[in-house]
């Protein structure tokens, strides 16, 4: 009794410790770059990039899509670990995963925010620029903790779309293991990687997609919705990344906000590369499902040879 009491209570630090890691392993493709901050127009003196502070996530405009998929690759393989965990312990689950990598996301966006804080000049322009960074960043913990909670708890059309969404964010996660984000300098193989990572989204929606099946108008409505975050996803990013990323219009933001909305209407079409993504998506949804056919007639002329 004593033995089945001591387990139910290591049962939530163990949920608890697995969110951790989750959002460690999501943080990887930074902390193995040595996590010097990307350095900042508005740093108040100057500093060789190999001076700049250690921190936790790369605050900068220009890699605004590296932190988002950080931190929501870190949330959705926590709600995969739930997902998959839930029968055994349904009650400590998704609310000790929850606190682990929110500990963690936390602690990062605290302590980027205060060190970036630190050393940025006292000019409005600075403020300006931290607040959107750090809220930005929070936003996209608060969208990663959605994602997690609809992995491990939701219907199979809600965990569909959810893996759909975070597979928007793999590539960039993938990317940042192959070359530094703010580096110029790529070697021939990186650069086929690069180009390789860009196909990852639409695998795994694929399979996504396939595990979910389209058996009920919910699966059906889920795999449309799946499908147009592949399509819609990356070339969101693309189109924030390139508003960003323009330093001449850091101080006209109505003209930033136009030229990135000129840039997402750009991007969905044919010529702006996310709609290609679509054919090899598809192309593993009907594999995945050819394959989930023909094991399920196996298994029923096996129950009934």
């Amino acid at each position: 009794m004593v033995a089945l009491t001591q387990m139910k209570a290591i049962v939530p630090l163990v949920y608890l410790v697995m969110g951790m890691l989750s959002a460690i392993v999501g943080l990887l493709p930074w902390l193995v770059t040595g996590m010097r901050l990307p350095l900042q127009n508005l740093w108040a003196v100057n500093t060789l990039p190999e001076d700049m502070p250690i921190v936790l996530l790369p605050f900068s405009q220009y890699t605004i899509t590296l932190i988002v998929a950080v931190i929501v690759t870190g949330s959705a393989l926590a709600g995969g670990l739930a997902r998959v965990t839930r029968a055994q312990h349904p009650r400590f689950t998704l609310a000790a995963i929850v606190v682990g990598v929110l500990t963690v996301q936390v602690v990062a966006i605290v302590q980027t925010a205060v060190t970036t804080a630190v050393g940025l000049t006292e000019s409005p322009a600075a403020k300006v620029y931290l607040f959107v960074l750090t809220a930005g960043t929070l936003a996209a913990s608060l969208i990663g903790l959605l994602i997690l909670a609809l992995i491990a708890r939701a219907p199979v059309a809600g965990a569909m779309v959810a893996v759909s969404l975070a597979a928007v964010a793999s590539s960039a996660w993938l990317n940042g293991f192959i070359a530094h984000p703010l580096s110029f300098e790529v070697s021939e193989t990186a650069r086929a990687l690069l180009n390789a990572t860009r196909w990852v989204p639409a695998v795994i929606v694929g399979l996504a997609v396939a595990w979910g099946g389209l058996a009920t108008i919910g699966r059906v409505a889920g795999a449309v919705v799946s499908f147009l975050a592949l399509w819609i996803g990356p070339t969101l990013f693309t189109a924030v990344s390139a508003a960003a990323g323009t330093r001449v219009l850091a101080a006209y933001p109505a003209e930033m906000l136009d030229y990135g909305a000129q840039v997402f209407v750009s991007a969905l079409g044919v010529k702006g590369g996310s709609a290609s993504l679509l054919i090899p998506a598809v192309i593993v949804m009907v594999l995945g499902l050819a394959v989930r056919w023909a094991l399920r007639r196996r298994r029923l002329q096996a129950a009934l040879a």
